[in-house]
């Protein structure tokens, strides 16, 4: 049990942007970026990256897929956007049900620095 599975429930509210049989995306509530949406798998609840299984390997493409499809629908792709997945605390996850978040709406800078 995740805050994404009651997103995916509708028992929290979230603002969701995208939304087809296998992905749900939705805004960040502490965004990082001028866009910044989450695009979570709804049917499986896979807590890091670490524990998706080669049977569910088509499930980060189907997340890649919509984070694109949102970005040309949004008329930002042409500009450029970021997808990032993290895996466990150290990456900066927070929340254990994959996610891949899709940062764009300004220049990104570059990124690899230790934040410690």
């Amino acid at each position: 049990e995740t805050l994404f599975s009651k997103i995916i429930r509708r028992e929290i509210p979230a603002t969701i942007v995208y939304e087809d049989d296998e992905v749900l995306g939705f805004k960040d509530i502490a965004p990082q970026a001028p866009v910044h949406v989450l695009f979570i798998p709804k049917n499986e609840i896979i807590p890091t990256l670490d524990d998706l299984q080669p049977s569910q390997a088509h499930l980060i493409g189907k997340l890649a897929l919509a984070a694109a499809e949102y970005a040309r629908r949004e008329g930002f792709a042409q500009d450029g956007y970021r997808i990032v997945m993290n895996c466990r605390e150290d990456a900066g996850q927070t929340v254990f049900h994959i996610h891949m978040h899709l940062l764009a709406g300004a220049q990104l800078g570059h990124f690899g620095t230790p934040g410690r």
